[in-house]
């Protein structure tokens, strides 16, 4: 159960690179499993924290893993499909851009333990930029970022922050916000610039 000041991190990739994650885990994982996920109730809605950046694949893709995934899978079968259901994680559990290692290579089987449940909405950052799609029951969003803007997948040889005027770097970063209001199974996700 959470309350109102409490505030919920996942590590991204520059977060574990270093040392494995140790460093990560010893701030803000002391009451989380294997490699800092963990999951709560708040207000009816489950919410689930993923980490997938531990064992990058090929080309950066990020990955689950086994054990993770058979926590996940024990995790939101005592829910009803009733429940909704918010996932954090920083790479993208939908193939944004492969190539580039925008997206999580078994996802997939995160989702299907997902497919019972009436409401989902996956929230993720690592791409640097507003991107959402829906796929059935699942709401993907992607936010901005507040530093090191990316560009749009193909419109560059790679991943990398971009070079900006200053002038224009307000314009293409930025913050999202989700807001849930109790009884309606949709979020209200507003992305705005900091410009």
């Amino acid at each position: 159960s959470a309350n109102a000041k409490d505030v919920f991190f996942v590590p991204g990739e520059h977060d574990v690179l270093n040392d494995d994650g140790k460093s990560y885990l010893e701030r803000y994982g002391k009451n989380a499993k294997g490699a800092g996920w963990y999951s709560f109730d708040k207000k009816g809605v489950h919410f689930i924290a993923l980490v997938n950046v531990m064992n990058l694949k090929a080309g950066g893709l990020g990955t689950l893993g086994h054990e993770q995934l058979e926590w996940i899978e024990d995790d939101v079968q005592h829910l009803k499909s009733s429940t909704p259901i918010v996932v954090f994680a920083h790479i993208p559990l939908w193939s944004v851009y492969p190539e580039w290692g925008w997206g999580t290579e078994d996802s997939a089987q995160a989702l299907a333990y997902l497919k019972k449940f009436g409401s989902v909405t996956v929230l993720n950052g690592h791409i640097h930029q507003i991107m959402q799609k829906v796929e059935g029951n699942v709401t993907f969003h992607t936010a901005a970022s507040t530093a090191f803007p990316q560009p749009q997948p193909g419109k560059a040889d790679s991943p990398g922050p971009m070079k900006v005027p200053a002038e224009q770097l307000k314009n293409v970063l930025g913050i999202t916000d989700v807001n849930y209001l109790q009884g309606r199974n949709a979020l209200a996700v507003v992305d705005s610039t900091l410009a």
